[in-house]
């Protein structure tokens, strides 16, 4: 190596040297330290002992593991789809060249600007079964009235109402993708006479396909790790009858309540797994149908 290329090497790893060692020191030594704790007994205090798959297996007979799993996958397997659905309807209507149609769209993205934790008191209080909004506005037209968070049946579907309130910034890409799409595909449907279907499901879906499929992705690793609204609401133990106890709600109460690092550590590769398995199966099982401009 010659000196000058020597000497800008040196700089570059000096510029970069800050990033590298917060890498290690934040990053890199916590995960390989909680992949070892994952094989132990770990209470913080103690000195961690070797257990091997013990906490891995004590995961199968845990109900409130199980219970998490399935609250989590609720959110995932009917959420996801649902706010990806109603924010692309969304950006379709904000799409249009209307007048004030700025307005509109500052209106709709302002629910995704608030913090999660405000978001979800509000949503506590509108939802109230005594003297909240909605019952209210149920009882007006002679509706009937729900428990809403304080019932185990209704309390997963009204945290998707919360989730799809807050669907601003997912609605953006969405505008933004249909922005792109170009003119001239429409026009050459119209004069095929082709209609507003033919348009949206030959030319809309296909062309936004690439969003899709990354909202898709992010929406997934979002519910995998839904927590902030879960814990303000539900509290540690997702009450009502753990109908709001998720997977990272759950991790939370075993690491910094029951102060079970190990356990905790556990359910946290197996997140990780979670999360790269749905990440390569989406990627893999979409290559036919997402549509990329070469």
């Amino acid at each position: 190596m010659r000196p000058f290329t020597r000497r800008a090497l040196t700089i570059a790893l000096l510029f970069q040297l800050p990033w590298i060692i917060g890498f290690g020191v934040f990053l890199l030594y916590p995960a390989a330290a909680s992949f070892y704790y994952s094989f132990t007994r770990y209470n913080i205090i103690n000195t961690p002992r070797w257990i091997g798959l013990a906490n891995y297996q004590n995961l199968l007979g845990d109900q409130f593991f199980i219970a998490a799993v399935g609250n989590t996958a609720y959110i995932m397997l009917i959420g996801v789809p649902a706010s990806i659905v109603f924010s692309f309807a969304v950006a379709m209507i904000l799409n249009t060249e209307v007048k004030g149609i700025a307005i509109w769209r500052t209106l709709c993205f302002l629910p995704a600007v608030m913090p999660p934790l405000v978001a979800a008191i509000l949503w506590v209080w509108v939802f109230n079964p005594q003297f909240g909004i909605a019952n209210a506005f149920l009882s007006f037209l002679h509706l009937p009235q729900p428990g809403w968070f304080t019932d185990p049946i209704w309390a997963k579907p009204t945290m998707i109402l919360l989730n799809l309130w807050q669907v601003g910034v997912t609605t953006i890409i969405y505008l933004a993708a249909l922005q792109g799409v170009p003119k001239e595909l429409y026009e050459a449907v119209e004069i095929d006479g082709g209609g507003f279907w033919r348009r949206l499901w030959h030319i809309t879906i296909p062309m936004v396909s690439p969003v899709t499929l990354f909202n898709l992705i992010t929406g997934i690793i979002a519910a995998l790790q839904f927590f902030t609204q879960a814990y303000t609401i539900g509290g540690a133990t997702g009450n009502p009858q753990s109908s709001l106890l998720f997977y990272v709600t759950y991790i939370y109460t075993s690491a910094f309540q029951n102060f079970d690092m190990g356990y905790a550590s556990a359910m946290s590769w197996l997140l990780f797994v979670a999360i790269m398995l749905c990440t390569i199966v989406l990627l893999l099982a979409t290559r036919r149908f997402t549509y990329y401009e070469r």
